[in-house]
């Protein structure tokens, strides 16, 4: 079957895009968490800067944790979808 006339693997690679940007986004901000805590210890802790740096790592989190099983479900389900030759 193609994957453009297929419902299932068509919304399949939907999740699968909406996970790579999640993804990357998570990670930019995981980053930016780290970068922006480097600057706060070298210039001196302030209160705005360690509330940026605890808000690009929630964020971050809440965006990496379930991008990264999805990422893997539609991975799994791609895979098995394959060795059964569908």
């Amino acid at each position: 079957m193609n994957i453009d006339t297929d419902p299932v693997r068509r919304k399949r690679q939907q999740f699968a895009r909406w996970t790579r940007l999640a993804n990357r986004i998570g990670y930019l901000l995981l980053g930016m968490a780290i970068i922006l805590f480097v600057v706060a210890f070298a210039a001196g802790f302030s209160s705005t800067m360690a509330t940026l740096v605890v808000i690009c790592l929630v964020a971050s989190f809440i965006l990496l944790a379930p991008s990264i099983v999805l990422g893997y479900a539609v991975k799994a389900a791609e895979r098995d979808d394959t060795e059964r030759g569908l």
